[in-house]
């Protein structure tokens, strides 16, 4: 139970740390689309992905490998 929520709360705050990280980033330039929400979704997607990453990243590089 105690792994399942250190997992959870990395994951959640590297997901709101790379939300507000890629939120700087004008996607509007690059994406040439009439509607915002695609963008919306495509800055959505980015940050899970990223989110995901780091914290597997932090996960694996810690003292807390599930033991």
């Amino acid at each position: 139970m105690r792994y399942f929520m250190v997992t959870f709360i990395v994951y959640l705050c590297c997901f709101m740390a790379s939300f507000w990280a890629l939120s700087s980033v004008k996607f509007e330039l690059f994406c040439n689309v009439k509607k915002p929400g695609k963008v919306q979704m495509l800055l959505l997607l980015l940050s899970l992905a990223l989110g995901y990453l780091v914290g597997q990243f932090l996960l694996s590089i810690s003292l807390f490998n599930g033991l």
